[in-house]
């Protein structure tokens, strides 16, 4: 049963950020909608998005996703998108303002961590994260392969 939940889960993720956990501490996330354009959508659910270089930022009262590529639809002749433009996030007033807040401290940012459809809207999970230095990914990197050895010595058992 779990197995299930688990593919069903992963038939809705079109995206995920893998090095925004290793380069960033996440100390919260937040579920925000994307305004998209008719090729956009049709090329997220292609899975053809790439979350790498994203952030978000708060400006005007209105939160934005720069740096995130959707690419062209292939049949989108000239209705195509750009692919690197800014995507207004969709979030209530009070989580734009409480994001906000937080931003303005030293070191921290919001980062995309994973786009997925939910209800047939498209959905980018957000963190508010605080950058790692070298010697935090080395102890992160140290501590995964400890744990990884313990759950190996562990199976024999």
């Amino acid at each position: 049963m779990a197995k299930k939940k688990q593919n069903a889960k992963n038939a809705n993720l079109m995206a995920q950020n893998r090095k925004a956990r290793h380069d960033y501490r996440v100390l919260q996330t937040y579920e925000a909608g994307i305004a998209l354009t008719g090729t956009e959508i049709k090329s997220v659910r292609a899975h053809r998005v790439n979350l790498k270089d994203g952030f978000a930022q708060i400006r005007n009262g209105q939160a934005t996703l720069m740096n995130v590529h959707i690419s062209e639809y292939t049949q989108g002749n000239q209705f195509n998108h750009d692919p690197l433009r800014n995507r207004k996030l969709l979030l209530h007033k009070q989580e734009i303002k409480r994001l906000a807040r937080e931003t303005d401290k030293k070191g921290i940012t919001l980062i995309p961590l994973k786009m997925y459809i939910k209800r047939g809207f498209a959905k980018v999970l957000i963190g508010i994260a605080e950058g790692k230095h070298e010697y935090d990914k080395r102890n992160t990197i140290k501590k995964r392969d400890q744990q990884r050895e313990i759950s190996r010595v562990m199976k024999h058992y």
